[in-house]
């Protein structure tokens, strides 16, 4: 079972974070050149459908990874643990990642024209990072690099 939840969880990675590392290398500079707003959105809009199921995914399978590897929830916290740094770091990563997601879909994309990119990529190019983080963070769970 925590083989496949691990899968699961390293795919929902890949899709969420190649498609940001898509987005900011590859659709946003021609975006931003072009000044048109409507290829981000029509990015946007084919990327969501995978890109938010995948990081749902990794959210639930994380919480139970962590689980796994720290049953008392309070030790995510102690840090004294250094597993429990990788966690912290994982949980600090997801609400970084929600904020500026939430700010990017409730402020910034409604009134998303060509006076605003420069906005959306100042969301975009923060929330590529942290996910280029998340996987840094997960792989040292298994390599112990970050403790």
């Amino acid at each position: 079972m925590c083989g496949a939840v691990l899968f699961l969880h390293i795919l929902a990675a890949t899709i969420w974070t190649g498609g940001h590392i898509i987005l900011a290398l590859g659709i946003l500079p021609k975006v931003l050149k072009e000044r048109s707003p409507s290829q981000l959105l029509h990015f946007e809009s084919m990327y969501e459908k995978i890109g938010m199921p995948a990081l749902i995914v990794q959210v639930i399978s994380g919480v139970w990874l962590a689980y796994r590897l720290l049953p008392d929830v309070g030790q995510w916290f102690n840090l004294s643990n250094p597993i429990a740094h990788g966690i912290m770091a994982k949980l600090t990563l997801l609400v970084l990642t929600v904020g500026f997601a939430l700010d990017a879909r409730l402020r910034v994309i409604p009134k998303l024209s060509t006076d605003n990119l420069i906005d959306m990529a100042w969301h975009i190019i923060p929330v590529t990072l942290f996910s280029i983080l998340f996987v840094l963070v997960g792989v040292s769970f298994r390599t112990g690099w970050l403790y």
